[in-house]
């Protein structure tokens, strides 16, 4: 049963990502900011959606960031001056079928604190 319920809530997770793909796409000049999340640490990276590559990306398990607040607001200071030093200054925010509160509120909000305009 618990299984079930599990795969239902990814299902519904995967279906918002696709409705929210199907509106955003990143370019050279404004790319795509995408986040997972998952329950030990966080991922972000910055995409080209034109030529389908990576720009920069940040791993929070490599940093020691836990999956919290303080967490996503350090992973989102470190992307941000891995963007600054791709000269990237705008970005189009990818929250992953996510809601946009807690952990996401938070790395969007310290993005915008950081200099980075979505």
């Amino acid at each position: 049963m618990v299984a079930n319920v599990l795969k239902r809530k990814i299902a519904l997770r995967i279906k918002r990502k696709k409705r929210i793909r199907a509106k955003i796409s990143g370019c050279e000049s404004c790319p795509r900011v995408s986040i997972f999340k998952s329950n030990r640490t966080l991922y972000a990276q910055v995409i080209n959606d034109v030529t389908g590559t990576t720009i920069c990306a940040s791993n929070g398990g490599k940093l020691g960031i836990k999956a919290n607040k303080a967490g996503g607001q350090a992973l989102a200071k470190d992307l941000a001056e891995k963007m600054k030093s791709a000269k990237i200054e705008n970005a189009v925010f990818d929250r992953n079928g996510y809601l946009y509160h807690g952990v996401v509120a938070s790395f969007g909000e310290a993005l915008k604190a950081n200099g980075i305009k979505l």
